[in-house]
């Protein structure tokens, strides 16, 4: 509700009119489904970037539009510009393509073949667990009321930050640097 408020008073602040409700509905919908055309880019892109650059470095490079995304959606009330919720709504939804792609990608090669299926389930917990996180932040006695929306839709920054810092850390997949860098040594 704080959304579609925020989208009829910019609205009205543009135009000098208040939206009609179709108009509003509309809109809502809009930032509700761009993020699965995201989805859809970034998915798409997973493969190429994963053989291009590697598991890791595609890893990394997913960051940017998650803190592109951030920072639309946390600065689109100081900015008075919903259009930034849908841009940083597709940002976020090609972030979550290619993490979701890339990380299963990285972690089943790197995982131990006795441990596989366990690793591999690291993935679909993630995302429950981060709904967990979301629907949490979400409630009022948190960061559910009008004057912090713009901090719970930037809240996706965390996560990217700390994949930042720490990923570096890691080494790269084996399968990638045997079979599509040919070093043998970096395999082993």
């Amino acid at each position: 509700k704080y959304i579609k408020s925020f989208i009829r008073e910019t609205w009205l602040k543009r135009y000098g009119s208040s939206p009609s409700e179709d108009m509003i509905t509309l809109m809502w919908s809009f930032i509700v489904a761009v993020y699965s055309i995201g989805g859809l880019l970034g998915s798409s892109s997973a493969g190429y970037l994963a053989v291009r650059f590697g598991r890791k470095k595609a890893m990394l490079f997913a960051n940017v539009p998650a803190l592109l995304s951030a920072a639309l959606m946390g600065l689109s009330r100081l900015c008075g510009s919903f259009e930034m919720i849908i841009a940083g709504r597709l940002s976020a939804g090609v972030c979550g393509g290619l993490a979701l792609n890339i990380h299963l990608m990285y972690a089943g090669e790197c995982a131990p073949r006795e441990r596989r299926g366990l690793i591999a389930m690291t993935a679909s917990t993630a995302v429950a667990f981060g709904k967990f996180v979301g629907f949490a932040l979400g409630l009022r006695e948190v960061l559910g009321v009008e004057a912090l929306w713009p901090l719970l839709m930037a809240a996706n920054a965390v996560p990217a930050l700390i994949q930042l810092l720490t990923l570096p850390f890691f080494p790269d997949s084996p399968r990638y640097l045997l079979i599509d860098k040919k070093d043998k040594e970096g395999c082993i």
